[in-house]
């Protein structure tokens, strides 16, 4: 009884979220009024009963669920409403090239991550304008290119605590091994070496912090926030010693905690401290919760369809062999595994990432509002009115599932991005906008690469040295923000004997 109270109450607050959203959007923004002409109605709205709107159905059937059954019932373009405001939800390629693509003063993402502001830290993100937020995005995306992440590809030393055999929790050792890739590759040697457990601990704090009711209410003195700001203080406390004796001392590390300490402005002006951290902050609570969840559904999917496992294992071989055939005939010598190029050329291994990824996305709806009124045509013609100030949605969860774009969609089929078929590729018209999980346009998510070659560096190794089972059901997917599985994901293993 008390665990039925509490997942109404969670599902209750996830739908309060999307309103208080729109609340707090429609005080606050400073919107251009909609040109004077003849409007189109406006778009359907979904049955409820009078005031709390759809609340009592998403308290019977899921957030997730009711989405679902309203594009059902009224078509691309419909509105959910509650307590006397609105969310227009746009669903596929149709209905969002607008929501995308066009610019940020008719479409913005400011006010609605407001939550972040506490975990990431001041000076840095949703804390400041949009110009400069642009530019630390550039030096994001300067440091998640190509070239860089060439030198980020590392031998898989991560699951040598593992025996012979024996039973794990799949999502609590894969979120184990990504914290330590983050210790190589961009919190630096000196966490690496000297604090690596400490800072794990923090970071955990901070994930724990983010609530449903953080959404709405993030200064909220609960104890999950107290543990949250004090984590938050001591990272901050811990990485701006570490650039203050990198700065003093003159030492240059290969790591993207140094890239950050580097970056200037288009003005000419440094980086400070408390916004390396901040950064820091933010690209490791981006990249370490979407690559966690992706790794394991897509584990989970190879798992129960094992001629796909044999797949990506097969292609694993032929393509480690030949590279070590390559650099044996240039006096390289063999040996050597997997480096950044196999793992380029891992396409079986890739597509199967992208379909887990399709089945489950890991957010279910992107969020934007209109800061000015437009007219939206859906896939059957139909022409709707969006009023200046609405909060809208992209449902990554119907989205991913249109059967005009993907054939069977519900079924787990990698060979549907491959060459030659390419149903993501085939929707005329479609541009960018058939396969939206890491989004598109202007806010598409600039660490894909990143996070694909995460994803594969550990399904590489785990392919490769063991023979795993799922042992536990198949999980189901948490019905809330976080789309993770839910409960503990427990495989056996066995290491597998190489020849």
């Amino acid at each position: 009884m008390d665990h039925i109270f509490s997942t109404n109450a969670w599902l209750t607050i996830a739908l309060v979220f999307i309103i208080t959203l729109a609340a707090k959007v429609v005080r606050s923004s400073v919107t251009l009024p909609a040109e004077k002409t003849s409007k189109p109605r406006p778009p359907p709205e979904a049955k409820g009963a009078p005031l709390v709107g759809i609340i009592p159905a998403v308290l019977r059937r899921g957030l997730q669920a009711v989405i679902r059954e309203q594009h059902r019932a009224l078509g691309s373009v419909f509105t959910l409403r509650s307590l006397g405001l609105a969310v227009t939800f746009l669903v596929g390629p149709e209905c969002s090239d607008h929501f995308f693509h066009a610019p940020e003063w008719e479409i913005a993402i400011d006010g609605l991550y407001e939550v972040t502001v506490p975990i990431f830290g001041k000076e840095v993100g949703y804390d400041i304008d949009l110009d400069t937020r642009n530019e630390q995005h550039r030096f994001f995306a300067k440091m998640l290119r190509p070239a860089k992440l060439r030198g980020h590809v590392l031998p898989m030393e991560y699951f040598g605590k593992w025996g012979e055999c024996g039973v794990v929790d799949l999502m609590q050792e894969v979120d184990h091994v990504l914290m330590l890739i983050a210790s190589r590759c961009l919190l630096g040697k000196e966490v690496r070496e000297n604090m690596f457990d400490e800072v794990a601990s923090l970071f955990h704090e901070l994930m724990g912090g983010m609530h449903l009711i953080s959404m709405f209410f993030p200064y909220l003195p609960t104890p999950g926030h107290r543990r949250r700001d004090k984590a938050r203080a001591k990272l901050g406390e811990i990485f701006s010693q570490i650039v203050k004796t990198r700065k003093m001392s003159g030492r240059v590390e290969d790591d993207m905690l140094q890239d950050l300490i580097d970056s200037t402005y288009g003005d000419g002006r440094a980086t400070t401290d408390t916004e390396v951290t901040g950064l820091l902050v933010a690209l490791l609570f981006a990249g370490h919760h979407t690559s966690s969840t992706v790794a394991v559904w897509t584990a989970l999917r190879l798992l129960t369809h094992p001629e796909h496992l044999r797949a990506v294992r097969a292609e694993q071989e032929r393509l480690v062999a030949a590279a070590e055939q390559q650099r044996s005939h240039h006096g390289g010598g063999g040996g050597g595994g997997i480096d950044y190029g196999v793992l380029l050329q891992m396409d079986v291994l890739h597509r199967c990432i992208k379909e887990a990824l399709r089945l489950h996305p890991v957010t279910p709806m992107i969020l934007r509002r209109a800061r000015r009124g437009f007219t939206v045509r859906d896939k059957e013609g139909g022409e709707y009115s969006v009023p200046a100030g609405r909060l809208l949605a992209s449902p990554l969860v119907v989205n991913t599932l249109l059967p005009n774009i993907y054939k069977d969609p519900h079924v787990f089929d990698p060979d549907r991005f491959a060459a030659g078929r390419a149903e993501d590729k085939a929707v005329a018209g479609a541009r960018d906008l058939a396969y939206l999980s890491f989004g598109a346009g202007k806010h598409a998510c600039m660490g894909e690469g990143y996070a694909y070659q995460q994803i594969k560096v550990i399904l590489s190794h785990l392919v490769s040295n063991f023979e795993l089972k799922l042992e536990s059901p198949f999980p189901e997917t948490e019905d809330m923000l976080s789309m993770r599985p839910k409960g503990k994901v427990i495989v056996s293993y066995k290491r597998r004997t190489l020849s």
